[in-house]
């Protein structure tokens, strides 16, 4: 004889299914002859739950939002945001969570409101943050005061301070970059920067300046552009910097979409690569080996930040609440200089 099921209480009951479940799991809100009803027909059939199975039905799955920024009027990253959810997204079908994912416009005056109110409408338990966002501490404090957790990818230092944050050592990896150019020769610099609310990305320049300062290598050896992340920012920094009077020999781009840029302003140029001039990139995504030639980049593990910022947040709503006066995780990951032959040869 078949064992009875939860479906041949509620039948014989006459109630649903969900009322059935309330009554077995002692739930509020069912009236008392209704309950009864409920026992009489467990009893008829001889139901007995099942264990395990109550187990994993009342455990509710943990819901995580991952928050994307993009500048909506230019070429995405080209693999910045695809990496960090490929990881994330692995890390959560293994912790049997739940990872939503948002697309934010950083330009949107309103972006930290829309924010705000996608944690709570999707009544997250935790929030990934990648920057500028991770940057904003008024959204970090609002986002702590509808009590979500949050994790920030490669935040500076006012956000380390509140909230758990995963990142490279940016200042060192510039200082790398930086050491590896010295190394070949160079002493005159072109440096294509990214966002200036991207504070992490400063990072990069502020190691790269402080390796020259060691060096004995004035600040003013480097000729500083302003870039957006994006390919096109990078040609248009480059042109500027690749121009008929130009003194540098190496160009320094905090991402590798704006170093690729770079080598197509080089080839416009008619410059040879590296041996007129130097192009870096950072990040080591995939567009760093496709191009002519290869990217001498910084090797970012964004795949392993993804996965780290969702094992994190896992632990932050499993646990017990944080101390007030325990500052904040701040997790580093390795990073490693990637030579390649668009800084492979010295000066001649």
């Amino acid at each position: 004889m078949s064992k009875s099921t939860i479906d041949d209480v509620a039948a014989l009951a006459g109630v649903a299914r969900t009322t059935v479940s309330r009554v077995l799991n002692n739930q509020p809100n069912v009236r008392a002859e209704v309950r009864d009803k409920v026992l009489r027909a467990v009893e008829q059939l001889g139901f007995r739950v099942n264990p395990q199975a109550r187990q994993l039905a009342g455990k509710k799955a943990l819901r995580f939002v991952l928050v994307h920024a993009s500048d909506f009027d230019s070429e995405p990253n080209s693999y910045f945001s695809s990496a960090l959810e490929l990881g994330a997204t692995r890390a959560a079908a293994r912790l049997g969570a739940q990872l939503i994912t948002h697309v934010v416009n950083q330009n949107d005056p309103h972006a930290a409101r829309q924010i705000l109110a996608q944690a709570a409408d999707d009544q997250c338990n935790g929030v990934i943050l990648t920057p500028p966002f991770a940057d904003d501490p008024a959204l970090l404090r609002a986002l702590a005061a509808q009590d979500c957790r949050v994790v920030g990818i490669a935040a500076g230092p006012e956000s380390q301070a509140l909230v758990e944050t995963i990142g490279i050592d940016e200042e060192r990896a510039g200082h790398d970059m930086a050491a590896h150019l010295l190394a070949q020769g160079h002493r005159a610099f072109g440096f294509i920067k990214g966002p200036a609310q991207h504070r992490s990305a400063e990072g990069r320049y502020d190691g790269f300046l402080a390796a020259l300062a060691e060096a004995g290598i004035p600040a003013s050896a480097v000729q500083a552009e302003r870039g957006n992340f994006t390919f096109r920012s990078g040609l248009d920094c480059a042109q500027r910097l690749l121009g008929p009077d130009r003194t540098i020999t190496a160009l320094v781009c905090a991402n590798d979409d704006m170093a690729a840029g770079a080598l197509l302003a080089a080839h416009k140029a008619a410059l040879r690569i590296p041996q007129d001039i130097a192009i870096t990139g950072f990040d080591d995504t995939p567009v760093s080996e496709i191009v002519w030639p290869p990217l001498t980049t910084i090797h970012q593990p964004l795949r392993k930040m993804g996965e780290r910022a969702v094992e994190r947040l896992a632990q932050l709503a499993g646990g017990s609440p944080p101390d007030p006066a325990a500052p904040p995780l701040h997790e580093i990951v390795p990073h490693h200089l990637v030579p390649r032959d668009s800084s492979g040869m010295a000066l001649q």
